[in-house]
């Protein structure tokens, strides 16, 4: 054989050699992922938002590692939906997910089957996971009960936690309702729920590393604190013994033990090399809660209500390969954004979701779904790099017969007990300055626009939510005003 017919093949050798090790470096450079999700937490209840009373110095130094935003929104201001929005990166009210997942509402008109995130909903799990991704939910899970609802079949290969909204956080003392996998747990390495948390999240990221090292991975950091119950352990409370309200001092002994894991978290990664490629989020699931004695800062209104303390979250954005640090973000970003966000950065293209149920006609079919296979999230990677503010944006809202829109800088919310109102709340975020009369044109255009997003919705809820919660939800809007920090002095932050 010549020398010219074996130049040839050794180049194409020397490509499929080059490619592939593109190809290898390319799987290795993909970053790991973490979500943080606290669960009731104020808007106010860190250092870098202005509290003076908690002690949060590792979420604090989040802030200053990566990207601060202070107009970030969620899906929904309670638990369930909101949950169902960030995993799926899509409305839930898309697919008639618009209530909390309480007891009671199996006590409603609706087949067992439907209390859940409908199984033609794809995760962000089912999204990484088909991308090569392994992954972990740690903690709430609270979008169904039953078999098909799982989140080991909802794309997380492990699952510890509790399926419910809500649990003891001393699980050794009671009949708790732990699992991991499918299993009830018996040992627990923490006696407290939020530090055990932490503990078998990092057992898995420790597992996975020492198993498949350069397969990359996707941890759900899904706290419940600082939900209810109010319960901190003796030496967490102890640091705020100077906080005289009970329920605030427990509160802020919650908020420490739950700083206390994401500095853990953070501690791991950067003494096993992993801190620098990893893209982490943390924010709450909603607005601050009237039971837990959080703080919604500057904000009007709490979880359950339309008001920003009912929708709008801090979160923090760190990936230090990528982002900048000690910076701030003020334009709008929502907890959709996560899942299109996190799937650029793993290179993952998201899975088509399943047409939903509907009339057996065809064309009933696509009349019913003509809003199914859609995202409503924005891959923020290169506003939160340079800071830009996205294309021009819509979000919606609408709970117990509360109703909003935030069209850029304007909102329009539409509560169930009183006619409706307009704020510009980059500005005005106590909501104080109601504009609907002083700018008609804009009111009326925002308001059709919401009436024509409604009907646009392609099913009714699939279940309802007890009455005590409209009315609870009505009373705040006029009871729950701006307010200063409950006991709020420097003495309190000393370490």
């Amino acid at each position: 054989m010549s020398i010219f017919a074996v130049i040839p093949r050794l180049v194409c050798l020397l490509l499929v050699i080059l490619v592939g090790g593109a190809s290898v470096a390319a799987e290795a450079t993909r970053p790991n992922l973490i979500v943080i999700l606290a669960d009731d937490m104020g808007y106010g209840d860190m250092g870098c938002m202005g509290s003076q009373t908690l002690q949060t110095p590792n979420l604090d130094r989040l802030a200053e590692s990566g990207v601060l935003c202070s107009q970030a929104y969620v899906a929904s201001a309670v638990c369930s939906p909101s949950r169902a929005g960030l995993l799926t990166g899509r409305d839930p009210r898309r697919f008639g997910y618009e209530g909390n997942l309480n007891a009671s509402d199996a006590n409603y008109a609706t087949r067992p089957e439907l209390l859940g995130l409908p199984a033609s909903e794809k995760t962000l799990g089912d999204h990484l996971g088909a991308s090569g991704y392994a992954t972990a939910l740690i903690g709430k899970w609270h979008l169904g009960m039953g078999e098909m609802h799982h989140p080991n079949r909802r794309g997380f290969d492990h699952f510890c936690g509790m399926l419910t909204g809500g649990h003891h956080y001393f699980p050794a003392t009671m009949n708790h309702v732990i699992e991991r996998n499918g299993q009830r747990v018996e040992d627990f390495s923490s006696e407290y729920l939020t530090d055990f948390f932490t503990d078998e999240g990092l057992r898995f990221i420790d597992q996975q590393e020492a198993a498949e090292p350069d397969q990359p991975w996707f941890v759900f950091f899904s706290y419940n604190a600082p939900h209810t119950p109010m319960h901190a352990t003796e030496a967490d409370l102890a640091r705020f013994a100077n906080i005289k309200n009970q329920k605030r001092r427990t509160y802020a002994a919650m908020m420490f033990a739950l700083d206390r894991g994401v500095g853990r978290i953070r501690k791991h990664l950067e003494a096993t090399g992993q801190w620098e490629n990893t893209l982490l989020v943390f924010l709450s699931d909603n607005g601050g809660a009237t039971t837990n004695a959080s703080w919604n800062g500057p904000l009007r209104g709490v979880k359950g209500s339309m008001r920003e303390g009912g929708i709008r979250v801090p979160m923090i954005w760190t990936w230090p390969a990528k982002f900048p640090a000690g910076t701030r973000y003020d334009g709008v970003i929502s907890s959709l954004d996560l899942l299109p966000t996190f799937c650029s950065a793993a290179g993952a293209q998201p899975l088509a979701l399943s047409a939903p149920m509907s009339h057996e006609d065809a064309s009933n079919r696509k009349r019913m779904n003509r809003l199914a296979g859609t995202h409503d999230g924005i891959d923020m990677t290169a506003h939160l790099v340079d800071g830009s503010e996205p294309p021009k944006r819509r979000l919606y809202w609408r709970l117990q017969g509360q109703t909003a829109i935030l069209d850029g800088t304007d909102k329009l919310l539409r509560p169930s007990h009183r006619p409706a109102e307009l704020f510009e709340v980059a500005t005005d975020v106590s909501e104080s300055n109601d504009l609907s009369t002083q700018e008609p044109t804009r009111f009326r255009e925002l308001f059709r626009e919401l009436g024509a997003w409604e009907s646009m919705l392609t099913t009714v809820p699939l279940w309802g939510s007890s009455p005590f919660w409209s009315g609870q939800s009505a009373k705040h809007y006029d009871t729950w005003e701006p307010r200063p920090e409950p006991e709020s002095t420097s003495l309190n932050r000393n370490p």
